[in-house]
């Protein structure tokens, strides 16, 4: 069995972008040689996210970045120094983490799901950690 706790590192290439990372989290599942058990995948960033939804259209991904600045705009009179409130409103409501069912050594995921990191202010280097659980 691998590690206990599988981290890796993307990079993000916009203000606000969707990565898919079903081909990471894959990789750590086939490493780990599990088959029945849960996957949590967990962002330690305050103005990053992780969330599940739609991997067919890309028109879903442009419809969130849309709605969630148009709820969660950048306004200029936020105090916080570093000027990205808006990053942290939006981790905080879409969350830090996705926990997944594991069978029969696969991913259950509906047919048009996919997982994604959420990055609410970048560009930067990105972590991801992702654990295992067997049972």
């Amino acid at each position: 069995m691998g590690k206990t706790v599988q981290t890796f590192t993307i990079p993000t290439y916009e203000k606000q972008s969707f990565t898919n990372l079903d081909g990471y989290l894959n990789e750590v599942l086939a490493e780990s040689g599990v088959q029945d058990g849960m996957m949590v995948v967990y962002c330690p960033h305050t103005t990053g996210a992780i969330t599940i939804n739609e991997n067919a259209d890309p028109d879903v991904k442009t419809d969130l970045k849309r709605g969630l600045d148009e709820t969660f705009p950048n306004k200029p009179d936020y105090i916080h120094m570093e000027g990205n409130s808006d990053g942290h409103m939006k981790s905080s409501v879409v969350g830090a983490s996705e926990t997944l069912i594991i069978s029969g050594g696969r991913l259950i995921l509906g047919t048009w799901q996919s997982v994604y990191f959420c990055e609410f202010d970048g560009p930067r280097e990105r972590t991801v950690h992702v654990k295992v659980i067997e049972g």
